[in-house]
């Protein structure tokens, strides 16, 4: 019992320092800066900052939310996707490495990284109405090599590939012609690359799942802010988001769900 929550909560502190990491490379996509050069430093005064300033969640707690040096607020969104990054960890851990092999390593390793660019595209949509090439194509190039992988050297099969594409194109091609039809006042082309990259991730027929899903929560979330005031039904509103918490329902519930 002690080992166990050793391993989950050392799981949920990998998931708090990857989560820290994110936020850096969610920053510097908007101010086009390489999350690969320089230390962190704050986006209010560019001051460089210490390592007591980068303890996930403590150093806001810390610092009650405020940089040490500029004393400007520091935005909720960093112990938020800090908090989140380490539970889908906890989650992911949980749900698939029941048993130490290369297999349960290797679909554990990567749920956690499809995790990861899930969680940049929700923020990074949320907050400037843009899903990023820079995220979206190796997340694409990642999921399709893996399913290479997975198909023909796992399961010794080229069902698994078909399937996933086959997924990917339909999602992708449903989303284009509501594109097309809007003529991008809908949807963007943004989200039709998502959508490929959440049929090649989730296969046939979870895709179904989670494309019903964002689009349920997105219609109850869109009614909530028209009813409060907050939105008109002129108002542009980022779907990513609804896509990638359908993509996560599907991902851990939705064989239940079909069931």
């Amino acid at each position: 019992m002690l080992l166990a929550l050793l391993v989950y909560l050392t799981i949920f502190i990998f998931g708090l320092a990857v989560g820290s990491f994110l936020n850096c490379i969610i920053y510097r996509l908007k101010v086009d800066k390489s999350f690969l050069e320089g230390r962190s430093y704050c986006p209010k005064c560019e001051h460089i900052l210490g390592w007591k300033d980068l303890i996930p969640i403590f150093s806001f707690l810390i610092l009650k939310g405020k940089c040490r040096y500029c004393h400007e607020r520091i935005s909720w969104q960093y112990p938020l996707v800090e908090i989140a990054t380490g539970l889908l960890f906890l989650l992911i851990f949980n749900f698939q490495f029941s048993i130490f092999n290369f297999q349960s390593l290797l679909v554990t390793s990567y749920w956690l990284l499809v995790a990861c660019f899930l969680i940049i595209i929700f923020v990074y949509d949320f907050k400037h109405y843009l899903i990023p090439d820079k995220i979206i194509y190796p997340a694409i190039t990642i999921a399709f090599l893996y399913n290479i992988f997975y198909s023909y050297f796992i399961l010794h099969t080229s069902d698994f590939i078909f399937h996933t594409l086959f997924a990917a194109l339909g999602a992708a091609a449903f989303f284009l012609l509501i594109v097309l039809f809007s003529k991008g006042k809908w949807m963007g082309i943004g989200d039709v690359k998502l959508a490929f990259f959440m049929g090649l991730f989730l296969g046939f027929p979870n895709i179904l799942i989670a494309l019903f899903l964002a689009f349920l929560v997105g219609a109850i979330i869109g009614l909530g802010l028209i009813a409060l005031g907050k939105k008109t039904l002129k108002s542009e509103v980022p779907f990513g988001p609804f896509l990638v918490i359908g993509t996560f329902i599907a991902l851990f519930w939705g064989d239940k769900l079909i069931k």
